[in-house]
C-alpha cells in the first residue's frame, strides 16, 4: 500500500545533517505542488515572495519580465490597494523568450512607464525568472541600460526558483537588491535598523522597549519608512539587528559598503533561549534588560492554553511564521504533544534534531513537496490541532492555526499572541 514517506526524528537525529535523506532535498526529485505548497514553494508566492518583497522600498514599481505562466499569480497581488500602479507587464512572446530580443526591449518599457506616471518612482525594480536564468541572461547591465535611458535607480530581483537550494537563494538576492540604493553617510550611535522582513514587528514587541532602555532613539524597518528620504537615513545605523538568516548577506553588504556591522537574533519560541539570546545582546550593548514582565506574560498565556487545551497534540507546518522545527521544540517542552512536523530540512533547523529525539523520538517529519505526500492520510495521526497553513490543508477537521499574518510576531510577544490565538481557535 502507498503511503506518504516520512523519518521519525530519531532517524534524522541518528542520520546526521550530512546524509539527509533525498526525499527531503526537493533538487533530488519532483516537486509535488498540492494545494498545502502552492502557497510557499514558489519565489512568487503569495505572503512576502520576490515580488512584492522587492516592492519593499517606498515609492518603488516594478516591471515583471515573464512568460504569461510566471506572471499569472500577480494579479492576486497587484489587486491590493497598496499596490496599484506598482506593478508592470512587459509583453512577450514565444520569439522574444527563444531569441533574447525581449532585453532589447526593457530599457524602452522602463522609460515608458516612468514617463506614464504622475510621480516619478524611487527605485524601478525588474523581476525576472526561470527564463532569463536558463538564458543566461546579465540582467545588471539590462538594468545600467534602463538606468541610462531614465535617470533613475533600476535593480533587479531574481524570482528564480531553479536557485533556491543555492548559495543565494532569491528571498537572499532580493534582500540584498533592496538596500543596495543606500549611500555612505555619517554614523549616529542611537540609530539601528532591524533587518530580516519585510513587514514590520508586531506593534506590542518588547525589542522596541528593550532597544530603547539601551538608549537607542531610532529604530528603522523598511516596511515603516514613509517614504524614499526615511528610508535613505537607514545609512545613518550605528549596527543592524539580523532577525532572519536570509538577511545575512544584506547585513554584509551593509557591512562591507557602509561600515555598519551586525549582531544576529534568531525568532524563537522557547522562552529560556528568548531570554538568554536578550541578555546576550544587552551584554553587546554594555546594559542590562528587565525581561521578567515580557516573559511572565508569555508564560502565563501558556498556562492559559493548557487550562482549556490541556490534551493538545500538534501537526506543526512550515507555512508560517517561524522554524518548524524550533516551534516543534518549544511545544514540546511546555509538555505538549507533537506528532507530525512538516518542513524542508537544512543545516539552519537540524540544530534542534537531537533535542526533539530526546523529547519525542516518533515524532513523524514529512516534506510537503515529496510526491509521496499525495498519499498522507491523516486518520492515524493523533493529531486534534494545527499550526501553519500546510498543517492546516493536512488536517482540514481539526481546529488549526494559519499564523502567517504580515506582522511578524517576535521574541516574549510572539509567543503570547501565539498562544492567544491557538486559545481563541479552540
Amino acid at each position: 500500500m502507498s503511503r506518504a514517506y516520512y523519518c521519525t526524528v530519531e532517524e534524522l537525529n541518528e542520520r546526521g545533517r550530512d546524509n539527509i535523506p533525498d526525499q527531503f532535498r526537493s533538487n533530488m526529485h519532483l516537486i509535488y505542488s498540492s494545494p498545502a505548497t502552492l502557497a510557499f514553494n514558489s519565489p512568487g508566492a503569495e505572503g512576502f515572495g520576490v515580488k512584492r518583497a522587492g516592492l519593499a522600498v517606498p515609492d518603488s514599481i516594478m516591471l515583471i519580465v515573464a512568460p504569461g505562466c510566471c506572471g499569472r499569480n500577480t494579479s492576486l497581488i497587484s489587486s491590493m490597494r497598496e499596490y496599484d500602479n506598482r506593478f508592470f507587464y512587459l509583453m512577450m512572446d514565444e520569439t522574444d523568450i527563444v531569441t533574447g530580443r525581449h532585453l532589447k526591449k526593457i530599457p524602452k518599457a522602463v522609460e515608458e512607464i516612468c514617463n506614464s506616471l504622475d510621480k516619478k518612482p524611487s527605485v524601478v525594480m525588474i523581476c525576472i525568472t526561470c527564463v532569463d536564468a536558463l538564458l543566461g541572461t546579465d540582467m545588471e547591465r539590462v538594468c545600467r541600460k534602463a538606468e541610462e535611458k531614465t535617470g533613475l535607480p533600476v535593480r533587479p530581483c531574481y524570482m528564480y526558483a531553479l536557485t533556491r537550494e543555492g548559495r543565494k537563494p532569491p528571498m537572499v538576492h532580493v534582500r540584498q537588491s533592496l538596500y543596495s540604493l543606500l549611500e555612505p553617510t555619517k554614523k549616529k550611535g542611537n540609530v539601528v535598523n532591524l533587518l530580516g522582513f519585510f513587514s514590520p514587528l508586531v506593534d506590542d514587541c518588547e525589542l522596541y522597549d528593550l532597544l530603547h532602555s539601551a538608549g537607542i532613539k531610532t529604530i528603522h524597518e523598511i516596511s515603516r519608512c514613509r517614504d524614499f528620504e526615511e528610508y535613505k537615513t537607514m545609512s545613518e545605523a550605528n549596527f543592524n539587528l539580523v532577525l532572519h538568516q536570509e538577511s545575512r548577506f544584506a547585513a554584509e553588504d551593509f557591512n562591507d559598503r557602509l561600515k555598519i556591522p551586525f549582531i544576529e537574533l534568531r525568532r524563537l519560541y522557547q522562552t529560556d533561549k528568548i531570554q538568554n539570546q536578550y541578555q546576550a545582546l544587552a551584554s553587546v550593548l554594555g546594559v542590562s534588560f528587565e525581561l521578567d514582565k515580557y516573559r511572565e506574560a508569555a508564560e502565563q498565556a501558556i498556562e492559559d492554553f493548557r487550562k482549556v487545551c490541556p490534551d493538545a497534540s500538534f501537526a506543526v507546518g512550515e507555512c508560517m511564521n517561524g522554524d518548524p522545527f524550533e516551534l516543534a521544540l518549544a511545544l514540546l517542552k511546555y509538555g505538549f504533544k507533537v506528532p507530525e512536523i512538516y518542513g524542508t530540512i537544512t543545516v539552519e533547523n537540524f540544530v534542534y534534531m537531537k533535542q526533539l529525539a530526546l523529547l519525542s523520538p516518533e515524532t513523524k517529519v514529512f516534506s510537503n513537496m515529496e510526491p509521496t505526500m499525495i498519499y498522507y492520510d491523516p486518520a492515524q495521526s493523533g493529531v486534534n490541532i494545527t499550526i501553519g497553513k500546510d498543517a492546516l490543508y493536512y488536517h482540514q477537521n481539526c481546529p488549526g492555526l494559519m499564523w502567517n499574518q504580515d506582522e511578524q510576531p517576535y521574541g516574549f510577544a510572539g509567543v503570547r499572541r501565539l498562544f492567544e490565538a491557538l486559545k481563541e481557535c479552540i
